[in-house]
């Protein structure tokens, strides 16, 4: 019997049937994909970190090192279960090249190193610990991702001719988000590079036990080793890792659950609409004495087929689409051990959109126990409330077209009908804005700011070569003279002993010279301004559980000096624990420059950055949009396929769920409609009504969904950033396409399907539909 019924149900109701098909199976697709990405990047990174065995802590130094010294710290530390100090040959990218093909503009501190003997291993494609000979060359991943380097290029190194042997994953460094990239050579080449860079050190430990990780970093800041450089510990290295794709899966997951969400209404309408259709037959089963639960098996089995065939749809979708989306990160990090658990998790998500379709069905038809046998007899259609807008009549209206206001006013007099619809327009203009906004934030220039780094045009880096002040009084020099450069600004990072109120010690690198000039973005509190003041790094402000206003005491040459807390501020550079002061030291050693410049003329940005490269080759000079795009480009172009996936979504959920609610409509307002034809409305009339309506709603639920982007959404995308140091994040929004175009997008996606779905207004004739 259920089977007869089915069946006729779904094909009297093609297009009913295979829309709300549609929504389960996109919703079970987005679910599932998101749980296999998940499990396949997690599963990735702990793989890759395991094969490496990547170092639990790192220290990075230039300078001097006392090999002895840190080698009877690591033995006298009972949490050191393995140490070694690895040579980084830091080299000018200009002195790097593959064929014509040259590093000269790369951001990147390019450098070289030998396979590791104990941890800290570089492995090739297949995950295997890279064995190279000499002559050979084994070149990060992230150059064959941009067509930098091929197998079989002669790489030429300051002179000298290595031949590209392969690729290599390298757990600390494969992202674009770190600032180092290193390549592998034989321990014989090394040597005959070794006198042509700058040597850095990578100082790095494995621990017995990684919960103890924050009582060695004490140990070791508290112990005066050598710190000359970030500090970078296992969980960061992780979320490095996880960024570019994590922040792809994020936009994924949050589109699922709105789909899902909308899966969930748009059911409601096709319910509602055959409820509304077979009113009056299930008054005669109620009256005639079929139980509650009998009539609601038949609607329920329908769904149960619906949600089935959905669900099928959206596992086979999800498993044809996960290669593409897995391409990253299987270039990246490898093939993930625990893929086989990521078919089950995706098949899990399959289940849960299953039973919550099933969930809101049963929900749905509680319903049935409001209908009066009688009433449905007699009627053969739902009553309705309209109350809510009797203050608004035809005859006190002075604004409107008479079409224009009675369609508004059915949507103000039948609110709980219309509120499905309006919160399925919502969440469609939040799926629009919130990707969208959430690409052109971190595709913008000003985005670097709640990177840790001011808006500037141009940045110079000077570190790991000597007479750093002499040369970096030299550029300065050279800038008060250029007429070109209309402001720039000098910062000396120097590292300090924090004395803690436990009596215990940190290293501290601050930042020390005028903030204001290029500011970055602040998350509580503002810029230092006076000598007894300092801002704090997000990350460093929560380790040291310091908020502003607190006092935290350096030692100042030799003296303490206690320094108010102005300011929290994001910052990701340097392992995101960086601090801001204006005091000056002359006693601690600079451990690097950085001077960034604004330009009177954007146009010589270009040329004023090749100018300054080719006159200062000690320094990095960088173009701050270029530095960007190389640093956060995979990222943005994640989000970016994202935002433009998310318009594609909601335009056509807008079209689908307005075309069912119309034929929804049309089905319960037969009678209404009739009784207008019998008053003389024409169908161009009944037309104009119905898209008044559709177009009244969808106004009220863009301006409701762009409220919500642009708070709820924004919160969301800022917990996400936060997560591996930026915060105080704001939307930088495109105002011509998140609030023109997308919306002009939406009006016309509406206004046709408003169109299709009253066709069958004009059919409806007087005489039948006013019987009874």
């Amino acid at each position: 019997m259920y089977y007869r019924i089915i069946r006729n149900d779904i094909s009297a109701s093609k297009l009913v049937t295979f829309t709300t098909m549609l929504f389960v199976a996109a919703a079970a697709m987005l679910v599932s994909l998101a749980a296999i990405l998940v499990v396949h990047l997690s599963g990735a990174i702990d793989t890759l970190m395991t094969k490496a065995v990547t170092p639990h802590f790192m220290q990075m130094h230039s300078g001097g090192l006392d090999r002895a010294r840190l080698a009877a710290f690591a033995e006298q530390n009972r949490n050191v279960e393995k140490f070694q100090v690895v040579e980084f040959l830091n080299m000018d990218g200009s002195r790097i090249r593959f064929g014509d093909r040259s590093l000269a503009g790369s951001v990147q501190d390019n450098g070289f190193i030998t396979q590791s003997g104990k941890f800290d291993y570089l492995l090739d494609l297949e995950g295997h610990i890279i064995r190279v000979s000499d002559g050979e060359l084994y070149v990060p991943v992230s150059y064959m991702k941009d067509g930098t380097a091929k197998i079989g290029d002669k790489a030429m190194i300051a002179g000298n001719e290595l031949t590209v042997a392969g690729f290599l994953r390298d757990s600390q460094m494969n992202s674009t988000l770190a600032s180092s990239k290193r390549f592998l050579l034989s321990e014989r080449d090394f040597e005959a590079l070794k006198g042509l860079g700058n040597i850095e050190y990578l100082i790095e430990f494995r621990l017995k036990d990684m919960s103890k990780l924050g009582e060695f970093e004490t140990a070791y800041a508290s112990s005066g080793l050598e710190a000359n450089g970030p500090t970078i510990t296992y969980p960061l290295f992780r979320t490095i890792n996880a960024l570019s794709d994590g922040m792809m899966i994020g936009v994924i997951l949050l589109v699922s659950v709105l789909v899902v969400a909308i899966a969930l209404m748009c059911i409601r309408f096709t319910l509602l609409a055959k409820i509304e259709d077979d009113y009056r037959e299930i008054g005669v089963m109620k009256a005639i004495g079929l139980r509650l639960s009998d009539i609601k098996k038949i609607y329920v089995a329908k769904y149960t087929v619906i949600a089935a065939a959905g669900c099928i749809a959206g596992l086979l979708l999800a498993f044809l689409l996960q290669d593409l989306l897995l391409e990253n990160i299987r270039l990246n990090m490898g093939e993930s051990e625990q893929g086989s658990y990521a078919s089950l998790f995706g098949m899990i998500g399959i289940l849960l959109v299953f039973a919550a379709v099933l969930a809101y069905v049963s929900g749905v038809l509680r319903r049935f126990r409001k209908i009066s046998a009688a009433e449905a007899i007699r009627a053969g259609t739902s009553p309705e409330q309209t109350a809510g807008a009797r203050r608004l009549t035809l005859s006190g209206n002075r604004l409107l077209s008479t079409n224009v206001f009675l369609g508004v006013k059915d949507v103000l007099a039948r609110k709980k009908l219309y509120v499905t619809n309006l919160a399925v327009l919502m969440i469609s203009a939040f799926i629009m804005i919130v990707p969208q906004n959430l690409y052109h934030t971190i595709s913008s220039k000003s985005f670097s700011q709640y990177m840790g780094i001011g808006n500037s045009d141009m940045r110079i880096d000077i570190q790991q070569t000597d007479r750093m002040s002499e040369k970096a009084a030299d550029i300065v020099k050279t800038m008060s003279g250029d007429s070109t450069i209309s402001k720039y600004a000098v910062l000396t990072t120097q590292s300090f002993q924090a004395r803690m109120e436990d009596g215990s010690e940190e290293r501290l690198k601050v930042e020390l010279g005028d903030h204001s000039v290029f500011p970055v973005q602040y998350a509580e509190g503002r810029a230092p301004a006076a000598e007894d003041e300092m801002a704090l790094s997000a990350m460093n402000a929560s380790e040291l559980r310091k908020q502003v206003g607190d006092s935290l005491t350096l030692l100042v040459e030799g003296k303490e000096r206690k320094l108010k807390i102005s300011g929290i501020y994001s910052d990701i550079t340097n392992g995101g624990k960086t601090a801001k002061a204006v005091f000056t030291d002359r006693s601690a050693a600079v451990m690097w420059y950085v001077i960034s410049a604004e330009l009177t003329d954007q146009a010589l940005v270009d040329s004023k950055v090749s100018e300054y490269a080719g006159r200062f080759e000690y320094a990095k000079v960088s173009d701050i949009d270029e530095y960007m795009a190389q640093t956060y480009g995979p990222t943005i172009s994640a989000v970016e396929k994202a935002a433009y996936s998310a318009i594609a979504i909601a335009l056509i959920i807008t079209g689908l769920i307005t075309l069912l609610f119309m034929k929804m409509l049309v089905a319960k307002d037969k009678y209404s409609i009739a009784v207008l034809k019998a008053f003389g409305f024409t169908n161009s009339d009944l037309t104009a009504q119905y898209v008044s309506r559709a177009v009244f709603v969808l106004i009220v639920g863009m301006v409701l969904g762009t409220l919500l982007a642009n708070t709820l959404g924004e919160s969301l995308a800022g917990a996400m950033i936060s997560s591996f140091g930026a915060s105080a994040f704001q939307f930088t929004a495109n105002p011509l396409s998140a609030y023109l175009l997308s919306p002009l997008l939406m009006i016309g996606t509406v206004l046709l399907a408003t169109r299709i779905g009253i066709s069958g207004a004009g059919r409806i004739h007087i005489s039948e539909s006013m019987k009874g």
